[in-house]
């Protein structure tokens, strides 16, 4: 499956985004899909994840009641929704799939990575 991340830019503290990833490939419902994110000096780390076909997602605690992970399987899509925007969350977020069952919250649980889309949030 191939990723293409889109939706980055500068916003102000407070702020709204909205990041989008689209996929390719014929199987797109039967993988799950996450957001990680990296800022410089310090490790890639999760941010959000949903499953394949139930939907299930799961968030980091340092986004949880701000972000919100959506997908559209007919359109091979996902959405993250980023609401109440802080500096600390300026980073490149990188869209990403995975084969594995459940939630990764690990980057080495992806298989396939998109080309990461930068996000600053000013103060």
């Amino acid at each position: 499956v191939q990723l293409q991340a889109s939706g980055g830019g500068l916003v102000q503290a407070g702020g709204s985004l909205r990041l989008s990833c689209a996929a390719s490939g014929r199987t797109f419902s039967s993988y799950g899909m996450g957001w990680l994110r990296q800022a410089p000096g310090k490790q890639r780390e999760f941010v959000a994840a949903i499953t394949g076909n139930l939907g299930r997602t799961d968030y980091a605690d340092s986004v949880k009641g701000r972000f919100t992970l959506s997908r559209d399987n007919a359109k091979k899509m996902v959405h993250l929704q980023m609401d109440s925007l802080k500096p600390e969350d300026t980073a490149v977020y990188y869209c990403a799939a995975t084969q594995r069952l459940g939630i990764p919250t690990m980057p080495s649980g992806y298989n396939y990575w998109g080309q990461g889309t930068q996000v600053t949030v000013s103060s």
